[in-house]
């Protein structure tokens, strides 16, 4: 099915705000790329798809630039928002975009998606149950790579501390020669 039938696009709601015309806050501030500022409000409150509209559109592997978008945010006019319908799980939808081609869409300089092309992108889709059976795979996935990620520096630390320990004991023959 094609995104726009299984998707709400709220690309119409959106604001852009100059930087300097930005009051620091605690809500994040969405463009093509992601979070580029915090300001004191916010726009949209919910769970979206954010996927670059201008500018940064596309992967090197030619997939879309995606943020995965979560409670109270502001998005500017440079990035398209993907809200959820009935039937459909927006984060299998996430999972499958990130495996999208979208290289034929995307015209211009500086590229852009424009969403009339957006609302053809072609998203398989199985029914309900298969796509949350898929996105709690993923997730899991997802976690643990990302635990892996950020806890594998940890222990790598944890371990070098470790050995200097035991290093420092082993090799250390002051007591030794003391019980002498």
């Amino acid at each position: 099915m094609s995104l726009g039938e299984i998707c709400k696009i709220r690309d119409n709601e959106r604001k852009p705000i100059s930087k300097q015309n930005r009051i620091k806050g605690i809500y994040p501030y969405y463009g093509a790329n992601g979070i580029i500022d915090y300001i004191d409000d916010y726009i949209f409150d919910g769970t979206f798809i954010l996927l670059g509209e201008d500018g940064s559109v596309i992967n090197e592997d030619k997939t879309p630039v995606l943020n995965w978008a979560t409670s109270k945010i502001w998005v500017n006019n440079h990035a398209h928002i993907l809200e959820q319908l009935d039937n459909y799980n927006l984060r299998f939808i996430y999972y499958c975009l990130q495996v999208t081609d979208i290289s034929n869409m995307v015209r211009g300089l500086p590229p852009k998606l424009n969403q009339k092309n957006l609302k053809t992108i072609l998203i398989p889709i199985p029914p309900l149950k298969t796509q949350e059976k898929i996105v709690n795979i993923l997730d899991k996935f997802n976690t643990l790579t990302s635990d892996l990620t950020k806890g594998l520096p940890q222990e790598i630390d944890l371990r070098k501390k470790q050995y200097e320990y035991y290093r420092e004991k082993l090799l250390t023959f002051k007591e030794i020669e003391a019980l002498k």
